[in-house]
């Protein structure tokens, strides 16, 4: 068996990024927590504004191809400080009150030089540092997305009630330029790989999964995004739904950071079990929950029932993009990384948007989210059938082979 690349700092570099991103990841949920405030205050339907908080997952996604690229030829630190700096722009931009505005600084700044220079840098950065537990180490540092859908739902709440969203957003740009600097200035460049093939790709490159590789890409990316627009609706929604049945906001607000909870206590059991049967694997197995467990919502509107329903959420759908991650570097060179993981995470990203601003668009024809969370079922039974195809043609692998290649 190879020597390991893995170091105490491998595990210091992934907390820095823990912490990067449990900062950044509040971006987009201001509009989350107040859809229904701003919608009033703008004078505009739930749907316009969901699209602003929509673009912040498209600019993330699509920002995270070139910057990754960009990253690899400046250095994380630089690419970070430029993500920061766009993001509290952004923010300060969006604040100005007219739509233009709105959509500009969430999908550019924030979203496309703001997370798009942070996340998926910052995402292949640590799996470079990491070949024996690289699917908990993604798992660990992409729960900086549930620490901070715990921590800033009840902050932007009650700031929005104390001083409006535009005071909130104001403060909020304030906290990302102050506190993401001192913990970007501590990030090290990553050790060489030992090894440079993955493991799904045959002699000489030529197939993966019995595929051409772009192929296989394609139909991976397929299947993040039919998965991320099911995965999206409650995140978005959830707040606005529950007031609209009845749920005071802020038990709203404490029931979406009790689903982005669970997600963030059950992700270290899926990065391990990336770990042990591989990214794809896994990717199967999340769905299926998140396929029930988006099926319960349209079941009850009990408070408490929802309650137990939004942890069952979150515990299901927590592990599936850092193992799209995992999958690609299982089966890809690590050469390839800067692309490929930022391709998956813009299509992901993508079907977050897309489910986000749809089920918007449903509610004001519908007038209720029981048709949005029926689509959501339905496309998430397509994941199933991509993921499924993709598994049935994986090689059986034993422990040693997962641990040794693609790093």
């Amino acid at each position: 068996m190879q020597e390991s690349i893995e170091s105490r700092s491998s595990w210091v570099a992934a907390g820095l990024t823990l912490a990067i991103l449990s900062i950044s990841y509040g971006s987009p949920l201001l509009i989350v927590v107040g859809l229904k405030p701003m919608t009033a205050a703008m004078a505009t339907e739930r749907s316009v504004l969901a699209l602003a908080g929509s673009l912040v997952w498209v600019g993330t996604g699509f920002g995270g191809i070139p910057m990754g690229w960009l990253a690899d030829r400046i250095g994380i630190r630089a690419i970070v400080v430029l993500g920061t700096v766009s993001m509290a722009c952004g923010l300060a931009l969006s604040t100005t009150g007219s739509l233009w505005a709105l959509y500009l600084g969430h999908g550019l700044l924030i979203g496309m030089i703001g997370n798009g220079a942070i996340y998926a840098p910052l995402l292949i950065y640590v799996s470079r540092w990491f070949d024996r537990r690289r699917g908990a180490a993604i798992a660990l540092i992409s729960s900086g997305q549930y620490i901070a859908g715990v921590v800033w739902p009840s902050v932007f709440e009650h700031g929005i009630a104390r001083f409006g969203w535009q005071g909130t957003m104001i403060a909020y740009a304030v906290v990302v330029a102050v506190a993401i600097p001192p913990f970007m200035l501590l990030l090290k460049q990553p050790p060489a790989p030992l090894s440079s093939g993955g493991a799904g790709v045959r002699a000489g490159g030529r197939s993966v999964l019995g595929l051409r590789p772009n192929t296989a890409q394609a139909l991976i990316c397929a299947a993040a995004f039919c998965c991320c627009i099911p995965m999206s609706i409650p995140s978005s929604h959830l707040v606005a739904f529950c007031s609209d049945i009845g749920v005071s906001p802020t038990h709203g607000a404490a029931m979406l950071s009790v689903l982005l909870g669970c997600a963030f206590v059950s992700r270290q059991f899926w990065g391990a079990m990336a770990d042990r049967i591989g990214g794809l694997r896994t990717v199967l197995v999340g769905s299926m929950f998140q396929a029930v467990a988006i099926g319960a919502f349209l079941l009850t509107q009990d408070e408490r029932g929802l309650f137990v329903i939004a942890a069952a959420f979150g515990l299901g759908f927590s592990g599936i993009i850092p193992s799209y991650s995992v999958a690609i570097r299982d089966m890809f060179p690590s050469s390839e990384a800067s692309w490929r993981i930022p391709a998956v995470l813009f299509t992901g990203m993508s079907g977050m948007a897309v489910g986000s601003w749809f089920a918007g668009l449903l509610y004001d024809h519908f007038g209720n989210y029981a048709p949005a969370f029926g689509s959501g079922v339905g496309l998430n039974i397509l994941n199933l059938a991509i993921v499924g195809f993709l598994v049935s043609r994986l090689p059986r692998r034993d422990r040693s082979e997962v641990v040794t290649v693609g790093s």
